[in-house]
């Protein structure tokens, strides 16, 4: 079995409203990049790639990507790189694109994926086998409110805990006033006992402001709080003088940066997810070693469509310290039954079947590889 053909496109599909965060103000969500692979005897693999250019690492470490810089790097570098190899030879097709592309770890990722699902398919196994188990068949959704007026975070805090959602994630950093008060109104106005998480998305300026808002917020009971501030040692003296949890994300790319989050006590959460590290194959050992060190992890990610979002699941599935509520949306293709807001960021899909959300939980498709169908039309009609 070859990889023998490789087609990329450029969706954009519509969004149920504007979904924005600290350091994504404008963009708009759901303007993907998409890869289909072929092997020469005809399996069909899909990927995914939800980049953006506003969105990297602590101080330029990383840096943006999007949907056309993605297309370009699939088709012009990392594909020739690694056409005609096995597609079931991970290791040395990830050491083969390490080789001719450095960083552009989402346009690895999209390759990556479609890779694994070639893989399930080719074995008849879902692709959490292929990464060594099934902890679970699904993860808790928390349903993130980007930053917007207070008054419509609740309105719509209130339906997606209606519908089933256990977890809240508030989107902040812009304004310490405004991100006290949400919190303060989702505990008194929505529900005492539902979950909330705080992301500021490295919004805020300094370490004494980040520790003044997280303490406010802490006295209405937060689960823990998101990269509120750039920097690895800037988290570890938050995380020193607040009693919350510190999350890391835009500072945990590689395992390299878990190293150093640990050295630092900076984090005791990792947001692991399948574009940041470069894939399935490089999540995997992120999340293995943040194991090791005895930090857990979300299944974070950047609000996929369904093919990210399977695969995503997949990881999630397969990883003993994936015991956090994730932003992994509720997959809902146009017609299909589910919620109307809980996990719905947008109004339509590429793939053929929504994905059941049953107790607070998205679960994983069922089936070989990622266990979706990608609706071909679906990928025409949003094409750009």
């Amino acid at each position: 079995m070859k990889l023998s053909d490789c087609t990329t496109f450029k969706i954009s599909v519509p969004n149920r409203r504007h979904h924005t965060w600290a350091s994504k103000m404008s963009t708009p969500i759901g303007h993907h990049a998409v890869v289909r692979l072929e092997t020469n005897d005809g399996i069909v693999g899909w990927g995914e790639s939800p980049a953006g250019e506003t969105w990297g690492g602590s101080d330029m470490r990383y840096y943006g990507e999007t949907p056309e810089t993605v297309c370009h790097m699939i088709n012009d570098h990392l594909f020739p790189a690694i056409k005609g190899m096995d597609p079931v030879q991970i290791s040395t097709l990830h050491n083969r694109m390490d080789k001719v592309v450095k960083g552009n770890p989402y346009a690895k990722a999209a390759l990556d994926m479609a890779i694994y699902d070639i893989m399930g398919k080719a074995l008849d196994r879902p692709v959490c086998d292929l990464l060594g188990g099934d902890f679970r068949d699904g993860i808790e959704v928390a349903h993130s409110l980007g930053i917007m007026p207070v008054d419509k975070c609740i309105e719509e805090a209130k339906i997606a805990v209606d519908e089933g959602v256990l977890t809240i994630k508030c989107k902040t950093g812009l304004d310490a006033n405004r991100d006290v008060e949400l919190v303060r109104r989702l505990r008194e106005e929505v529900s005492e006992t539902i979950k909330i998480r705080v992301d500021g998305n490295e919004g805020y300026s300094s370490v004494s402001e980040a520790v003044r808002v997280t303490k406010a917020q802490e006295e209405y009971g937060i689960m823990f709080c998101e990269q509120p501030l750039m920097g690895a040692r800037d988290l570890a003296r938050v995380a020193d003088r607040i009693d919350s949890p510190i999350m890391a994300d835009e500072s945990a790319w590689t395992m390299q940066d878990i190293i150093e989050l640990d050295g630092l006590n900076a984090a005791q959460y990792i947001s692991c997810y399948v574009t940041k590290p470069g894939g399935l194959y490089r999540a995997k050992q992120q999340a293995d070693l943040a194991g090791a060190l005895h930090m857990s992890v979300d299944i974070g990610g950047s609000i996929e469509l369904g093919i990210g979002n399977a695969a995503n699941l997949h990881l999630g599935s397969a990883l003993p310290n994936a015991i956090l509520p994730s932003v992994c949306p509720v997959t809902k293709p146009k017609g299909c039954k589910g919620p109307e807001i809980a996990g719905i960021y947008y109004l339509d899909d590429v793939v053929s079947e929504a994905f059941d959300f049953v107790g607070g939980r998205v679960l994983r498709p069922k089936g070989a590889g990622l266990g979706i169908e990608v609706d071909i039309q679906k990928i025409k009609e949003y094409s750009l």
